[in-house]
């Protein structure tokens, strides 16, 4: 019982104690942890502090910046006296001119005076002006001078800032007769035919003076034709007329526009000074597409033709392609043996090498007419070794009832081998222009 009693007064000793050592550890602790939280909020708060005195001392400094420059710019200007820059100035500067410049002038406003290089948004700058405050020379006023010591310190050029011409309107070829401009409609309801003549420029009459009028003729009909006004001493005509001619759909890719111009002399004469050929067959023509157009007017058509005809071809040879183009332009005072209107004529053109047969291409039939007009173009291979045994041969043919066809001329260009004349220039002109298109006529003879 004793033993019992000594081991339940132990074990109740050692719960006192344990408890005693408790109530000591927490009454330690407490005052460390509150020390830790208060070093933590001491030391957050003052960076906070110094964060904020750093904003305030870079706001103060911005500020500052700012108010010294706006001291600078509007900081009072001195200006020398009238006298001194009257004096300064010599008697052609003080003395006001007759002649008014067309310039502008370019002000610099009073509050800039006298100041160095500025920088601009998009970092330009402007240059400081290092000669004395000068009087604006008389001239045109502006609105400008409405400004209170504002001065002159140079002019703008208006032609500088011009919109470029025409290149038609400027750009003639040597050696040019005249340009003409037109504008062509079709209206496939009513089939009508809409021909605005515009004007010509540049034309090279005769005499010295100049009274023209125009002819417009749809080929091949060429006994009908329509006139325009007669502009009385000009070179440079303006005539806007408009002109209707009734063609069906069918027959209106195998007619050509030809326009005559015409001067008149005080005998009333009248002088053809050239014309335009405009082929119909590939246009795109709407009546809601009105493009206007623009040709040099042609004098090779004023020569008469020769017994059996004329006819014009362009020659290009192209060394790097080895190739050589043909292309078909117009004939000109054929001797058709059926002149109805049923009559087709088109052009054969033959490649020969040695007076051997290479390749042959045909050209379109025209319509019953004695002037046919082809725009229409061939090509050919043909080595730069063969130039000198090759020759290109064109025959106008006619085809006539039944399967026959009537040979009307032919034309053979070549080197010295085959032609002579005309026909070996044009086809040595061809070889020393290479890529470039050599156009000429050639008269038609009737030998086989």
């Amino acid at each position: 019982m004793l033993n019992l009693e000594h081991q339940r007064d132990s074990s109740l000793s050692l719960e006192t104690l344990g408890s005693e050592v408790d109530k000591i550890h927490s009454h330690v602790a407490a005052p460390e942890a509150g020390q830790v939280i208060a070093v933590l909020g001491g030391v957050i708060g003052g960076i906070l502090l110094f964060v904020l005195i750093g904003i305030t001392a870079y706001l103060l400094y911005k500020k500052l910046c700012l108010f010294s420059s706006y001291e600078e710019l509007t900081s009072p200007i001195t200006r020398p006296p009238a006298k001194a820059l009257l004096q300064n100035q010599s008697p052609s500067e003080t003395q006001p001119k007759d002649t008014r410049s067309r310039s502008v002038p370019f002000i610099i406003p009073p509050t800039l005076h006298g100041r160095d290089w500025i920088k601009l948004m998009n970092e330009e700058q402007v240059q400081q002006d290092s000669e004395p405050y000068v009087i604006p020379q008389s001239g045109p006023r502006s609105s400008f001078h409405s400004l209170a010591g504002a001065y002159v310190v140079g002019t703008i050029n208006p032609e500088l800032y011009k919109f470029p011409e025409d290149p038609s309107e400027t750009d003639f070829p040597e050696g040019s007769i005249g340009r003409l401009w037109f504008s062509v409609e079709y209206e496939q309801e009513s089939e009508r035919l809409l021909v605005s003549l515009i004007k010509v420029r540049k034309l090279q009459p005769p005499a010295d003076s100049c009274s023209p009028f125009v002819k417009i003729y749809l080929l091949p009909d060429e006994r009908r034709y329509l006139q325009s006004k007669t502009k009385r001493k000009t070179l440079n005509p303006q005539f806007d007329e408009s002109f209707v001619f009734q063609v069906s759909s069918k027959m209106l890719f195998q007619s050509t526009l030809k326009f005559l111009v015409y001067h008149v002399d005080k005998q009333k004469k009248h002088h053809l000074l050239g014309q335009v050929i405009f082929p119909l067959k590939n246009e795109t023509l709407t009546d809601d597409n009105k493009t206007v157009i623009w040709r040099d007017l042609e004098k090779d058509s004023l020569e008469a033709p020769s017994e059996h005809g004329d006819i014009q071809f362009s020659l290009s040879y192209n060394d790097y392609l080895g190739r050589l183009t043909v292309v078909v332009l117009r004939a000109k005072g054929l001797k058709l043996q059926d002149e109805s209107q049923t009559a087709s004529v088109y052009v054969k053109v033959s490649l020969m090498n040695h007076n051997k047969f290479i390749k042959s291409k045909k050209t379109t039939a025209v319509l019953g007419s004695l002037n046919p007009v082809y725009n229409e173009t061939f090509s050919f291979k043909a080595d730069q070794t063969e130039l000198d045994t090759a020759s290109l041969s064109l025959s106008v043919l006619q085809n006539i009832k039944g399967d026959k066809t009537q040979l009307l001329g032919r034309v053979v260009v070549g080197p010295f081998m085959y032609t002579r004349g005309k026909e070996l220039e044009h086809w040595n002109e061809m070889i020393s222009k290479p890529k470039e298109l050599v156009k000429r006529w050639h008269a038609l003879c009737h030998s086989m």
